[in-house]
């Protein structure tokens, strides 16, 4: 039957008929949706950005960060692919890499699986990470779970990998007697978000790599020090249409889509994710992200 009509269409193009620039738009439009589903949602992209940062210290100039986020592993995002992202991370030769959340799409099938293909990567300053909404078995701003144990379980997964798991929590990064911080915060969504513990203790005269899944935590900092936060959850929206921009995403979830961008002097960047929600992708390749830090 596909191939009849597939005939039906090239034969009313080659005819020159009205019809045919229906059969030309809705070939186009089939191709585009066949690329969207088998294609782009695999075809991993590599990202590479210079970060200024005030007051870096000197030992920490040219300093690389390699983010990976939103794996949601899953039937569809299999342990396989998602080694392909963590082969194209190694291959940078990072300094440090992040985990910015959404490890599995949902329940407890796919845990162990993602945290063993993830406990490949490996980097001088360590491997870090923090949890997502999907972790925490929340779909959205309610904060309603299913599951409710699932972050413990995704937790405990990675931290058997050798991946540390930040809590509201800040670590030091040292390079000599330079140092700088890294600060994890828990999920917006989740309700378990806490700012003021996550930076308690922490000098303001260093810089500070904050790691948040939803880029809109960059709302709530209320003054604090950040110079450059790392964010995933929106995977760009999935679909970025010529005309129509990006028709799955809210208008405040717009703000933050993906990208670089700078909100009251921080710079925040948003990562597209590896995996995906739904098999589609169009115009929002998937992403290993490579942040180089240099002095502002």
């Amino acid at each position: 039957m596909i191939h009849r009509m597939v005939g039906w269409l090239r034969a009313e193009a080659r005819a020159g008929r009205a019809q045919g620039r229906w059969a030309k738009w809705i070939g186009r439009n089939w191709a585009r949706v066949s690329y969207g589903r088998r294609i782009e949602p695999t075809w991993l992209e590599l990202n590479c950005h210079e970060v200024d940062i005030t007051g870096l210290p000197e030992a920490f100039h040219g300093f690389r960060i390699a983010q990976l986020s939103d794996f949601h592993c899953s039937r569809h995002v299999t342990p396989a692919y998602l080694l392909e992202a963590v082969d194209l991370a190694l291959s940078q030769n990072p300094d440090l890499v992040v985990l910015t959340g959404d490890f599995i799409h949902r329940g407890y099938r796919y845990v162990d699986a993602v945290a063993a293909a993830l406990g490949r990567l490996a980097a001088p300053q360590g491997v870090f990470a923090v949890l997502g909404n999907h972790d925490f078995s929340v779909r959205n701003a309610l904060g309603f779970r299913r599951y409710r144990h699932l972050h413990r379980a995704v937790a405990t997964a990675l931290r058997a990998q050798g991946i540390r798991v930040l809590h509201n929590e800040s670590v030091c990064l040292r390079r000599g007697t330079a140092m700088i911080h890294l600060v994890g915060v828990d999920d917006l969504w989740s309700r378990v978000c806490d700012l003021e513990r996550a930076f308690a203790g922490v000098g303001r005269e260093l810089p500070r790599i904050v790691l948040a899944h939803n880029p809109r935590t960059v709302e709530f900092l209320g003054g604090q020090r950040c110079d450059l936060m790392l964010s995933g959850h929106t995977h760009g929206g999935q679909i970025n249409l010529p005309g129509m921009g990006r028709p799955t995403l809210s208008k405040k979830a717009k703000r933050f889509a993906a990208g670089m961008y700078r909100h009251n002097g921080i710079h925040l960047y948003v990562n597209k994710g590896v995996g995906f929600g739904f098999r589609f992708r169009f115009g929002v390749r998937p992403e290993v992200a490579i942040l180089s830090l240099v002095a502002g």
